[in-house]
């Protein structure tokens, strides 16, 4: 009798181990799901930007992945710095601020185009005659398969002076790579090896 009490009991402490056992398998389960479902969720809550609508309700947008954004970003960087560094006025002041802002977007490869242009007396030939430079972007091609990522501009000069208006082709390429991010540099790139590949009349007309 004694004996078959003693196996009751083992028997006993035997199921009460595998219901430990079981009982904290679920318990590690659960808090991995708990876990994995909180870090999914504070996920989608990175996503989403909460704007103050004119500082009476909160509206939620969500955000689209970086990523997704930088090539767009990109060609932005590049068309900002072309339309700062070719577009000049008669106006040294000016002529000054937009190399300048131009400059904090590349190396020093744009900065010796200015210096030269500077030494050949372009900047002073802009002011003493009055001239007015414009620049549109035709188109851009863009390698983003391989970094850092490799673009060609392809754009239009519009020379403006008093007697004719003349239009030239202007082909650039450079080398883009990622950057910190500021107020001179808001795309957070940096151009690299810039170096004008064409840059000559197509007409002239008359005003």
């Amino acid at each position: 009798m004694e004996f078959k009490s003693l196996k009751n009991i083992q028997t006993s402490f035997q199921q009460i181990r595998i219901f430990t056992l079981v009982f904290l398998g679920l318990c590690a389960v659960v808090a991995i799901f708990s876990v994995a479902k909180s870090y999914r969720f504070a996920e989608r809550q990175r996503e989403k930007i909460y704007v103050l609508d004119q500082g009476k309700s909160l509206m939620v947008a969500l955000s689209q992945d970086l990523s997704q954004n930088r090539p767009v970003e990109a060609r932005e960087h590049v068309r900002r710095f072309h339309e700062l560094f070719f577009t000049l006025a008669p106006d040294r002041a000016a002529i000054e601020s937009n190399i300048t802002r131009a400059l904090f977007l590349c190396d020093k490869s744009a900065y010796h185009y200015s210096q030269d242009l500077q030494e050949k007396g372009y900047y002073n030939r802009i002011v003493a005659g009055n001239i007015n430079q414009t620049l549109q972007i035709d188109s851009m091609s863009c390698d983003f398969d391989r970094y850092p990522y490799r673009i060609t501009t392809y754009a239009r000069q519009m020379i403006i002076r008093e007697s004719n208006i003349t239009e030239r082709s202007l082909v650039t390429r450079c080398n883009l790579i990622n950057s910190v991010r500021s107020d001179n540099n808001p795309q957070g790139f940096t151009m690299e090896r810039f170096e004008i590949l064409e840059n000559r009349d197509l007409r002239v007309y008359a005003r």
